[in-house]
């Protein structure tokens, strides 16, 4: 760990280190890229340092296929994109291969996704982030749950996804479904409100009603519109098990390489249900850098720890997890698991640096290659540095 917090001390001073003092210092937002259509950009992959990089970084990633690996990485810095792979089948019975335009299930990564659209809501004047969230979903039997504790978990309700059962007459529920079921049931919170973080995904189904209700709008359709529209993120969008199936979209796999089904619960969305690329992710990425989508101080808010009730470096924002390390340093990610689908969403954002894995088969190494990631980035920085400090 103390090896990984010094190789973070030196990513802050971004991808080109020389022996001068080293200080990029922090982006502001007021100088910050403005917000529009986002264009992807490439690095420079002639020169040595990149070579070496993508060199590294195939040999890595060869390896992970050889262990199971199918999937799409992308790391990116200061808005190009440092490396782009595509490995092994996102769908084997159609024998379709992993491209830039396969469309994966994020699973918990949806969530960032929620949480924008709460925030775009609330940069509008349209709610309050500490609003009860029964001003918005009448029926909701908890009167002291704000939409701040639905954000950062704090609200203590139980995960619908271990509560609720199979309804006879449908083939999938949805986020109506989870409203009408707290209503109905009114299950014990797991802990006193605003008491303590506990992870839900009942939360974030919630969120997506709340959106609902207030822009009287369908879910999928308020983010195509305001969200994955705008930023033309062409190959993302919800998706309705009932209706909707591409053919550029992914399968997911188990560990054994068997076939992960359609179950009841995938209709909810909120939690999860967002289908992306990785180009697509670094388009979002991107966008949030700017001013004109959400503001800089809702993000702030966001990307704030709200849980202390046990101290670690390990924290929750408001639809981000947190790494707040001693030293300052603080790193905003979601990663997402769901019926075979990982999903790896890390972001340096004092460095503007980012790493996106998305894979369709169960692969716990997912979770860890942020690290191991940039643990070989930086091997090529350091050597580059010792170079320069020859001549």
């Amino acid at each position: 760990m103390a090896q990984f917090l010094i190789r973070l001390l030196y990513l802050a001073c971004g991808l080109i280190i020389a022996c001068a003092p080293l200080a990029f210092g922090k982006p502001k937002p007021e100088s910050a890229p403005k917000f529009g259509r986002v264009t992807l950009n490439f690095s420079d992959s002639n020169s040595w340092e990149a070579k070496d990089i993508i060199y590294r970084l195939d040999t890595f990633y060869t390896t992970q296929v050889a262990k199971g690996f199918h999937g799409s990485v992308l790391v990116g810095y200061k808005g190009k994109i440092l490396y782009e792979r595509y490995f092994g089948i996102a769908n084997r019975e159609t024998n379709y291969m992993w491209s830039s335009e396969t469309q994966s299930q994020l699973a918990s990564t949806s969530k960032p996704f929620t949480g924008a659209a709460i925030m775009l809501l609330k940069d509008k004047g349209l709610l309050n982030f500490d609003d009860a969230v029964i001003q918005y979903l009448p029926t909701f039997p908890y009167a002291d749950i704000t939409i701040r504790m639905l954000l950062n978990h704090r609200s203590g309700l139980p995960d619908y996804i271990y509560k609720m059962v199979k309804d006879k007459e449908k083939p999938f529920l949805d986020n109506d479904d989870v409203v009408k079921w707290f209503e109905t049931n009114k299950p014990k919170q797991t802990f006193k409100t605003n008491t303590s973080f506990k992870y839900s995904n009942s939360n974030y189904a919630l969120l997506a009603s709340i959106v609902e209700s207030i822009s009287g709008m369908k879910f999928d359709l308020f983010l195509k519109r305001y969200v994955f529209g705008p930023l033309k993120m062409d190959n993302t969008k919800v998706i309705d098990p009932n209706i909707y199936r591409s053919e550029n979209m992914s399968s997911c796999y188990k560990a054994n390489g068997s076939l992960y089904d359609d179950m009841f619960l995938d209709g909810v969305s909120g939690d999860k249900g967002v289908y992306s690329c990785v180009r697509d992710l670094y388009k979002w990425d991107q966008a949030l850098y700017g001013n004109k989508f959400i503001k800089q101080s809702t993000l702030k808010e966001a990307y704030q720890p709200y849980t202390f009730e046990k101290p670690s470096i390990k924290n929750y924002g408001l639809a981000w997890r947190l790494l707040n390390y001693p030293d300052g340093m603080k790193v905003i990610y979601h990663n997402g698991n769901w019926h075979g689908n990982n999903t790896s969403f890390y972001r340096f954002v004092e460095d503007n640096f980012t790493i996106i894995v998305l894979g369709n088969k169960t692969n716990t190494r997912i979770y860890a290659q942020p690290q191991e990631i940039y643990n070989i980035v930086m091997n090529v920085i350091d050597g580059q540095a010792a170079e320069e400090c020859k001549d």
